[in-house]
């Protein structure tokens, strides 16, 4: 896949991210895979941290990567859009949804997702259906089984 589709297909939102080295291994995925990523700040590291830097290697493309000050800045961009919630409190499985090609898939903080108030402002919320007693799957792990489910749907891959 070229990165002249990076404009074309899905979005990828990180909520608040705060390890390193989850968010550089997106960037990677969204990197292979042509989608582009947008960062909803504060993150929890800076990206001049020597663990972000380890992981994301030469894949750090500026041009496919959105930051956001804050997740009202985002949500105003965003208002004539669909925004995707990944969430373990959906009853939805994300196989069981028609993406659309410029779908936002928002991901939240690997250590508390996102707040109640985020979960009640977005509309479609799926979930990645997993073996009863597990809490949840690695971020950067979701983002590379929904984006592939999007992109396999939308017919960009």
């Amino acid at each position: 896949m070229t990165h002249n589709r990076i404009n074309q297909g899905p979005k990828i939102a990180l909520f608040e991210p705060d390890i390193p080295q989850n968010t550089a291994a997106i960037i990677r995925t969204c990197s292979c895979l042509g989608a582009k990523l947008e960062i909803i700040e504060p993150c929890g590291f800076f990206f001049s941290d020597k663990r972000f830097k380890r992981v994301v290697m030469d894949y750090m493309d500026k041009g496919q990567i959105k930051r956001y000050e804050n997740f009202n800045l985002f949500l105003a961009e965003k208002k004539n859009q669909r925004i995707i919630l990944m969430t373990t409190k959906a009853s939805i499985s994300y196989t069981k949804f028609k993406f659309k090609k410029d779908d936002t898939i928002l991901f939240g903080r690997e250590s508390a997702g996102v707040p109640e108030k985020i979960h009640k402002l977005i509309k479609y919320r799926l979930i990645i259906p997993m073996k009863k007693n597990k809490r949840s799957l690695n971020v950067s792990s979701s983002v590379a089984i929904v984006l592939a489910e999007s992109l396999k749907q939308t017919k960009l891959i």
